[in-house]
C-alpha cells in the first residue's frame, strides 16, 4: 500500500501537467486572429478607392459605439476628414515631435476626389476611434461620439 500512493500521485502530478507551448507561438496566432478580425477593408465597385484599417478593437468598437452609416451627411464626414488627415500627416512628417509608432503612414486624401460615403465614414469614425482610444488631438474639434 505504501508504494502503490506515491505511484498514484506521480500519474496524478503527470496528468494534471499542461504541455508546453512557446510563448512565441502563443502571440503570433494572437496576432493572426487579431490582424483577421481587426482588419477593415472597405472599397467599392462604383469607384477604385479602398481603404485598410489594421488596428485591433477598431472593428468591435465601429459596431458597438459607433454612429450607425447614415447618421452623418458625407459633406460632414468629408470636411472632418480633411481636417483630421492633414493633422495626420503633419504629425507622420515630425518623428521626432509626435510618437512615430502612433503615426507610421501617411494617408494620402485628396479633398476633390469623391471617396463614396462607405470610405468617408469609415475613416471618420477611425480618427475619433484613434483620438479616444489614444487620447491625442488631431484638431481643436472634441472627439466624440
Amino acid at each position: 500500500m505504501k508504494t502503490i500512493i506515491p505511484f498514484i500521485i506521480i500519474i496524478a502530478l503527470m496528468a494534471s501537467c499542461k504541455s508546453y507551448q512557446p510563448e512565441q507561438t502563443i502571440n503570433n496566432e494572437r496576432s493572426e486572429s487579431l490582424i483577421e478580425s481587426d482588419t477593415v477593408s472597405i472599397s467599392s465597385d462604383e469607384n477604385d478607392y479602398e481603404i485598410i484599417i489594421i488596428e485591433p478593437g477598431f472593428n468591435g468598437w465601429l459596431a458597438s459605439t459607433a454612429r450607425p452609416e447614415g447618421y452623418y451627411s458625407q459633406q460632414f464626414l468629408e470636411s472632418r476628414n480633411a481636417i483630421y488627415v492633414q493633422a495626420w500627416n503633419q504629425r507622420n512628417l515630425q518623428p521626432q515631435a509626435y510618437d512615430p509608432s502612433l503615426y507610421e503612414l501617411r494617408i494620402d486624401y485628396d479633398t476633390r476626389t469623391d471617396y463614396g460615403y462607405e470610405v468617408n465614414y469609415k475613416l471618420y469614425n477611425y480618427f475619433i476611434y484613434f483620438q479616444l482610444k489614444y487620447k491625442q488631438r488631431l484638431s481643436s474639434l472634441v472627439p466624440r461620439i
